[in-house]
């Protein structure tokens, strides 16, 4: 059967992505309606940062990331391991970036021939 979650503005619903879901159509024409997926898989299994073309933007549209702050851009980050550079946001919603020890990444240039394995 269907269940239609009474909501309000700024209520979020959480569900597994093994349940069948969908989105009554959007009405409001003058505001956006966002979402987030969060995945979560051991570090050894997580997609690598090509999953989405990291380079020049991700697999999302251009348009996505105009008027976002750097804190709303590193949320759109795709799911990658934790022993690449990523950025990580603060609590008072500043972004560092996280790297790994240069002596590691020259392993993997030496071993892999690659930046990252």
């Amino acid at each position: 059967y269907i269940v239609h979650p009474a909501t309000k503005a700024g209520d979020v619903v959480l569900f597994s992505e093994g349940t069948v879901h969908g989105a009554m159509a959007w009405q409001p024409f003058n505001r956006q309606r966002r979402a987030c997926l969060y995945r979560f898989a051991p570090a050894t299994n997580v997609y690598g940062r090509s999953y989405f073309g990291h380079d020049g933007g991700g697999g999302w549209p251009k348009a996505i990331y105009n008027d976002l702050t750097e804190a709303q851009r590193a949320v759109l980050e795709p799911p990658y391991a934790n022993r690449l550079d990523r950025p990580n946001i603060e609590p008072d919603g500043s972004v560092i970036m996280t790297t790994r020890n240069e002596r590691k990444k020259q392993h993997d240039r030496e071993v892999f021939g690659t930046k990252y394995f």
